[in-house]
């Protein structure tokens, strides 16, 4: 079996990410909101991403890196655990609400870059904590708070 190289693989991300960055533009054009409060609307975050993220793919596609080594084996399994990590934030979100959910994938993630356990709960909490203060009292965006708590409430 060949081993792709490092340009082919630079070449397929950039394709790969042009890709992504079409579907998220697609999926904010179509996006339909009854009213809004503000003047760009909705639609304007998602859709600048996506032009963000294509425009920074473009040089993978045409000036990919020089041959380079891949990953080790360890560093490849923390990067899929990381992945997994923010795949299980995006899908217990809601259930858990803001601040569970985020005390624990930090919590995970500062453990899975060698913090003690003292340090990533502590992370975890003023993280979480710290971060839906600020959301919610300085943006005053409303967060989740689970729907576990809001059976309870």
């Amino acid at each position: 079996m060949s081993q792709v190289t490092k340009p082919v693989a630079d070449r397929l991300l950039g394709i790969a990410l042009i890709g992504l960055a079409a579907f998220v533009a697609v999926q904010a054009i179509n996006l339909e909101v009854p009213f809004s409060y503000e003047p760009v609307g909705p639609r304007a975050f998602p859709l600048g991403l996506a032009i963000l993220l294509a425009g920074l793919s473009l040089p993978l596609v045409f000036k990919p890196g020089a041959d380079g080594h891949w990953p080790h084996k360890a560093l490849t399994l923390r990067l899929l655990l990381v992945l997994g990590l923010l795949l299980a934030y995006a899908m217990l979100f809601t259930r858990l609400g803001f601040i569970p959910t985020s005390l624990l994938v930090v919590a995970a993630l500062a453990r899975l870059f060698g913090a003690s356990n003292g340090k990533a709960l502590i992370t975890g909490v003023l993280l979480s904590a710290g971060s839906y203060v600020l959301f919610t009292e300085g943006l005053g965006i409303a967060l989740p708070t689970g729907t576990w708590l809001a059976a309870l409430i």
